[in-house]
């Protein structure tokens, strides 16, 4: 059965850094799909981020590039198997330079935080209890 991809672009300053703060989250970086202007990185069978290089990124769009320290451009949500894994994934976030949201959503069917990559985007990492998304 087909499963349908999505592929996140996202510009970057440093690609070298930006590859660098992926891997020590624990993802891997697709050689076949990566070069000097961008980076493949695998976070699932079915979700890829392509790290570009800003001139590079700028060559598939006419509008002006957002500077995601300052614009939010797009706010990017990832599941996570448990509670404990939410905040795993944050602390490594931000012992490999990236920065964490102070807002924590605690719920009881659901826990969420947020952090930002080294160049502004916000990654949001949500657990939420099986039991309440069957209904």
């Amino acid at each position: 059965m087909y499963q349908q991809m999505i592929f996140v672009n996202l510009p970057v300053n440093d690609l070298d850094a930006s590859k660098k703060f992926f891997t020590e989250l624990g993802y891997t970086i697709n050689p076949q799909f990566s070069d000097e202007n961008g980076a493949s990185v695998v976070i699932s069978d079915t979700i890829v981020a392509m790290l570009l290089t800003k001139p590079f990124y700028a060559t598939f769009t006419q509008k002006e590039i957002a500077d995601a320290t300052k614009t939010s451009e797009v706010l990017l949500c990832l599941s996570a198997e448990s509670r404990e894994k939410v905040d795993e994934l944050v602390e490594k976030a931000v012992a490999a330079g990236g920065t964490a949201s102070e807002k924590v959503q605690d719920m009881d069917f659901m826990y969420g935080r947020a952090f930002d990559d080294l160049d502004g985007h916000t990654w949001e990492v949500v657990w939420m209890n099986p039991d309440a998304i069957q209904g």
